[in-house]
């Protein structure tokens, strides 16, 4: 989906998280790695709807085939025979840096001394201006991304070969990256020090290996799941097989908690544990702290969704759907005009009015960033008839922008940043109004405080950033 038609910012504007990418690495000989990587990419849509692209290795040269759009769009049968080889670099992107346009889109060429290198990279680094200042004098950038200063970092860089290239950009980098990337020989991937972001790989019944930054890329194609790549961790895979170089000295885990609460599908897998099973234990936990007197339990589609069922299990308040989502709304590339803008997420929900009339309804949602959607969601359920509406939220509130590659919100636009519980309440509309505390999150995904980044809840991010952000996002209309 092009930035100048985001249904998440259209209905309303901007109250959504937003991830940066997805990416695919799959070196198989004898599999017809293209159309493998077009089904990935499928599965991980969900990260990111403004481009993507395939780039296909046959041991000799690489042809790639990106574009703006939804992967549905971009590839069919012909473009994808075109497409031949046994490995394959493939993205789907939202961009966090860089504008909106096909200039930007991944995977990365990079043309090099040693030959051609792809890359595809999920993240966000925080350090690109001096990155991009130890390029040699005669670079030319021509795109706007902090991916393509990494991708020419890592070609200059010096090195005996393309592994060691990598540690060194590695040791220099700040910021979150995970990467999966070709010459035409080999396929490589690897995780920043601190492992902001997911990526995990699996193997192939029949030979060969994939990288996906999600498990559910791997289940769709048939790849068994193996494990995550451990942060800081370079992986190669050649005609000799599987080659791993562990980093010398391992940092502290990082990785970014809205895994968990949002952005990873519920089907996947995180150090080996499910998503869904997570997120229910997120509602029982908010169901402990924050209980209500209410008729049924209910949630937004669709990542509140295990946390609803998790509230009802622990409360005995019936599980009930209460509002039917019209999941093609955000797949048009026509705005609303502004009747119809002005219904909200009227345009993108739809109540059970049966369910809901004359019932205490507690309603369970991800996250409150903005606060410009829980009130017309309040008022939707309200105008259904519900006679009290208590809001529950799987997520501590946000009080903090992240700088690691989630297009969040700036300090001033982060309501729990400005306003206290109660005033977030009123706000909104709610007869009640409960967060998941911190360390309910903690205790819910099984994992400690030192192997996560908190730092949209705390302001304490990891040590790979230590400073202000980046330059702003460019914001671009409509890409052509």
């Amino acid at each position: 989906m092009a930035r100048g038609y985001d249904a998440q910012a259209q209905l309303p504007a901007g109250d959504s998280l937003h991830e940066a990418c997805g990416v695919v690495g799959i070196y198989a000989p004898g599999h017809s790695v293209a159309r493998q990587a077009y089904f990935a990419l499928y599965a991980l849509q969900h990260r990111g709807q403004e481009s993507a692209g395939i780039a296909v290795s046959d041991g000799a040269t690489i042809a790639c085939h990106r574009e703006m759009g939804l992967i549905s769009s971009i590839f069919d049968e012909e473009i994808l025979g075109k497409l031949t080889g046994y490995i394959a670099v493939g993205h789907t992107r939202y961009s966090t840096t860089g504008s909106s346009a096909v200039v930007n889109a991944q995977p990365l060429l990079e043309r090099a001394r040693f030959g051609d290198v792809t890359l595809a990279h999920n993240g966000n680094l925080t350090n690109i201006d001096a990155l991009r200042g130890e390029l040699d004098a005669a670079t030319v950038l021509q795109a706007s991304s902090d991916s393509e200063v990494l991708a020419k970092a890592i070609v200059q860089a010096p090195g005996d070969d393309l592994v060691a290239r990598i540690r060194f950009v590695m040791g220099r980098a700040e910021g979150a990256y995970s990467v999966v990337m070709s010459t035409e020989k080999a396929l490589y991937a690897f995780r920043d020090p601190w492992g902001v972001r997911p990526l995990c790989y699996g193997r192939f019944p029949g030979g060969g290996y994939m990288f996906a930054s999600e498990s559910c890329a791997l289940a769709t194609v048939g790849a068994e799941y193996l494990r995550e790549l451990d942060p800081g961790e370079v992986i190669r895979v050649d005609g000799d097989g599987l080659h791993i170089d562990k980093p010398a000295q391992p940092k502290p885990q990082a990785l970014c908690m809205f895994e968990y609460i949002y952005f990873a599908r519920p089907d996947s897998l995180l150090k080996g544990s499910s998503i869904y099973m997570a997120r229910l234990e997120m509602g029982r936990q908010l169901a402990r702290e924050h209980p209500a007197d209410a008729d049924v339990v209910m949630a937004v589609p669709d990542s509140a969704v295990p946390g609803g069922m998790g509230y009802s299990q622990e409360s005995g308040l019936p599980y009930v759907e209460g509002l039917i989502k019209n999941r093609y709304i955000g797949r048009t590339f026509i705005s609303p005009d502004q009747g119809m803008r002005a219904r909200g997420v009227a345009l993108k929900f739809n109540p059970i009015v049966e369910l809901l009339e004359g019932k205490r309804v507690v309603v369970i949602d991800d996250s409150i960033v903005r606060g410009t959607t829980t009130p017309r969601i309040v008022k939707l359920l309200r105008d259904a008839g519900a006679r009290e509406v208590h809001v529950r939220i799987t997520s501590p509130p946000i009080i903090h922008p992240c700088y690691l590659g989630v297009d969040m919100a700036t300090h001033e636009e982060l309501i729990a940043a400005n306003y206290t519980v109660e005033e977030i309440r009123v706000k909104i509309g709610a007869d009640s109004l409960g967060f998941l505390s911190r360390d309910g999150l903690l205790k819910a995904v099984a994992r400690k405080r030192g192997e996560m980044c908190l730092g949209c809840l705390t302001g304490e991010y990891p040590e790979t950033y230590n400073g202000p952000p980046i330059t702003a996002r460019e914001t671009v209309a409509a890409a052509p």
